[in-house]
């Protein structure tokens, strides 16, 4: 199949990656506009897993006020340079990830900030439940395991469907963006403000 101009716009727009890339993707995939979407996605997961080691220091801190006024989030995202923190697809994403700790009430970043504690009273919890329900013993331990994932899919900001396309989670839609920058980016913290919580 012949890969189009219209062909790789396409991709460029649903991607944001590089026109050379998506027609490279584009020929891999054999014209089929999906399987280079994930060829894509993947390539670009790969590319974040190399920069994760990388020192990011710059950024920006944005806030997000839900429309009500009832609920606010103040946030922490960094870059490497200060040239990225200034760009509109940073600035956008930083509001976004403020936006999605306001509506989808994320309580920690990532998985390795919930404390100890927590996941083994969750855990405990869990493992009562289940064996009440009368399960066999052989099945008790992926149960605990699937329900801690539902947990930290809902406490945790980088694990947590994205609110704008619940088919992504936090964690790819950052991936994206390092792909598209060719920068780490680290959320590093965020607090959300509740009218009349503690």
């Amino acid at each position: 199949m012949q890969i189009t101009a219209d062909l790789v716009k396409q991709l460029r727009d649903r991607t944001g990656a590089g026109m050379m890339e998506c027609k490279k993707a584009l020929a891999g995939a054999a014209g089929d506009l999906e399987k280079a979407v994930d060829a894509l996605r993947k390539s670009g997961a790969a590319k974040a897993e190399k920069r994760a080691d990388r020192a990011a220091h710059e950024g920006r801190v944005d806030s997000y006020v839900h429309p009500g006024n009832r609920v606010g989030v103040l946030i922490e995202v960094n870059c490497e340079t200060d040239f990225v923190a200034r760009t509109g697809e940073f600035e956008e994403l930083v509001r976004n990830l403020a936006m999605q700790a306001a509506a989808a009430g994320a309580e920690y970043v990532s998985r390795e900030d919930v404390p100890a504690e927590r996941i083994e009273r969750e855990r405990e919890i869990y493992r009562a439940q289940i064996e009440e329900q009368g399960k066999p013993a052989t099945v008790i331990d992926k149960i605990v395991t699937g329900k801690l994932e539902k947990f930290f899919s809902e406490v945790c900001l980088l694990d947590q469907p994205y609110v704008r396309d619940d088919k992504k989670t936090v964690t790819e839609i950052v991936r994206e963006s390092v792909a598209r920058t060719g920068e780490n980016i680290v959320v590093r913290r965020f607090a959300r403000f509740r009218l009349g919580a503690e």
